[in-house]
């Protein structure tokens, strides 16, 4: 297992854009091999200086996230890992959870996330299951996505804010009236709120409010 790691450590280096090549080799070890084999791999690979295969390995938790433990690991850990590449697999790999368990289902832990104290699992939900109201459950509710995702729109983290402003921005293609009406209804006092604003209504800017955003 560790001369294998070696191996998509030489090979993943190589890549220095995208992720579709850990993805793929991600699900066909997955597909191959038994769970607790899988884990393991995941495991070992997540230790790798090699962030291409944490990435890996990140997929693999995701693949395995029905796990609490895999889950709570994804939540407490894969969190705090410290490059950007990671975190983008980490909210593909929340979106896997939520898909094989059901959206619906996993709405306790999508709030849960979402009021996490750290930045980067609070973005792995908005950022995840973009756009939101593709998925099912949210797109027969779009709603529940709306009122989840505006409820960050003070997000202490910038990086949070700009996830939650294209979240709404997405949803206002096919929902344009429930964005406007949620828009509407902000108070447009705060910077943080502000720069939500712009994101999210790039698409139907209200006259009533230019004044506001400068």
């Amino acid at each position: 297992m560790e001369e294998y790691i070696v191996g998509l450590e030489k090979e993943f280096s190589l890549i220095e854009n995208g992720f579709k090549e850990e993805e793929k080799r991600a699900l066909t070890d997955y597909n191959s091999n038994d769970n607790e084999y899988i884990k393991k791999l995941a495991f070992l690979a997540y230790k790798s200086d090699t962030y291409q295969v944490r990435m890996y390995g990140v997929f693999l938790f995701g693949y395995l996230s029905e796990q609490d433990d895999i889950l709570a690991y994804m939540r407490d850990e894969v969190s705090k890992d410290d490059n950007w590449r990671v975190q983008e697999v980490l909210a593909k790999a929340f979106d896997e959870f939520c898909k094989k368990i059901g959206y619906e289902k996993a709405l306790p832990t999508i709030d849960e996330w979402l009021k996490n104290n750290n930045p980067n699992t609070r973005r792995a939900v908005t950022e995840g299951l973009r756009i939101w109201t593709s998925r099912p459950y949210f797109k027969e509710n779009p709603n529940e996505a709306i009122e989840r995702i505006a409820n960050l729109k003070e997000d202490a983290s910038e990086y949070v804010r700009k996830s939650v402003g294209n979240a709404l921005r997405d949803i206002s293609k096919k929902f344009p009236e429930l964005i406007k009406l949620e828009l509407d209804s902000w108070k447009l006092e705060s910077k943080e709120i502000k720069q939500v604003y712009k994101l999210a209504s790039k698409l139907m800017v209200s006259p009533r409010h230019l004044c506001l955003l400068r």
